[in-house]
């Protein structure tokens, strides 16, 4: 069904396409518009509303309607203002074959009907300017279309890009507690005097899992809804180096922790997180370093352990570091030698 504005502009165009002729018959010296005209302008005009929903009929109905009305009405006015209308509305919808066909049809009907009538009805120029506004409308309409398929590719593409970032959080926040949970979990069940640090450990992991999931997916929340946490950064780093003392790692931090732009401030915590994470679950290293340097537009971040080195594998942790690094224009590089890996990244101060 229609909506109340498809049917309010089908009015208004009506309405117009009446009083038009109306008053341009009172300026030729008297009334030739009857009833039948008058109830012709108004269901032709009515088709309009119907124009979004089947824009090819609606196009074809003002055509036939324009068709009958100016060789069997007798009266002048702007009727084929409906047909121009509604050829809009198909070149809009994307139906560009149906819309120069249905325009060209127009034009063919009135050179054959001005050749067939004794008295000439439409002039060169005229004739010229219908033929402009046929196309004119047939461009405007095309153009409208491509903005809408703009758009729409636009908003598909701002989608994938979402559910990508979130995917990238779920997998930074599950890997590193999960991997830690995993280590904690190993120690207890290889050394029992040990089972009750480790435990509060893994109590500790999970409930910080658990906080961080709920921050990632509040995104999925309903608007009205107050997401139930704020994003992490570096102002966190103090309680993630933590978590991975715990697993015996020795992790210290070079450098101040300074306020960022939220984004580079998330990216920066992902980052430091994520190599961690891999430090834990494949260096089978004893320590690890964390330094931050600040220059005028850029923080570095290089992340460097003791681990046994040997070929860096580009799994999924690195990948993802490295799309987090480009998300905020930044650089990302990782490097093994026989004394462990370093990873590096510089992201620029003023991303957004």
């Amino acid at each position: 069904m229609p909506t109340g504005r498809d049917v309010l502009v089908a009015a208004l165009v009506a309405f117009g396409v009446l009083a038009s002729t109306f008053l341009q018959d009172q300026v030729q010296g008297g009334v030739q518009l009857d009833w039948a005209g008058a109830l012709l302008i108004v269901v032709t005009g009515g088709l309009l509303a119907f124009r979004r929903r089947f824009p090819v009929w609606v196009g074809v109905g003002t055509l036939i309607g324009c068709g009958i009305y100016y060789p069997f009405v007798g009266a002048s006015g702007p009727m084929l203002a409906t047909f121009v209308i509604a050829l809009y509305f198909v070149a809009a919808a994307g139906k560009m074959i149906a819309a120069i066909v249905l325009s060209v049809v127009a034009m063919v009907a009135i050179v054959l009907g001005e050749m067939a009538s004794t008295v000439r009805h439409v002039d060169n120029v005229a004739m010229f300017m219908l033929v402009g506004w046929l196309v004119a409308m047939i461009a405007l309409g095309a153009v409208s279309n491509g903005r809408r398929a703009y758009a729409a590719e636009a908003s598909q593409r701002a989608t994938t890009e979402e559910r990508l970032r979130i995917a990238r959080e779920l997998h930074d926040v599950l890997a590193h507690n999960i991997s830690l949970i995993n280590v904690q979990a190993s120690a207890a069940l290889h050394r029992k005097d040990q089972s009750e640090p480790a435990l509060e450990a893994i109590k500790q992991a999970s409930k910080d899992a658990l906080r961080e999931l709920r921050g990632t997916l509040g995104v999925l929340r309903q608007v009205d809804e107050p997401a139930p946490t704020r994003p992490p950064g570096l102002n966190q780093l103090a309680d993630l180096v933590e978590r991975t003392r715990a697993t015996g790692l020795d992790v210290t931090v070079d450098g101040e922790v300074r306020q960022l732009p939220s984004e580079v401030d998330l990216v920066a915590y992902r980052i430091i997180q994520e190599a961690l994470t891999n430090i834990t679950r494949h260096a089978a290293a004893h320590t690890a370093r964390i330094h931050l340097v600040y220059n005028v537009d850029t923080v570095c971040i290089q992340i460097v352990d003791d681990g046994r080195g040997g070929k860096v594998v580009a799994g999924n942790g690195i990948r993802g570091m490295t799309e987090r690094a480009r998300s905020v224009g930044g650089t990302l590089s990782v490097d093994s030698g026989p004394d462990g890996v370093s990873v590096a990244a510089t992201l620029p101060l003023g991303a957004s």
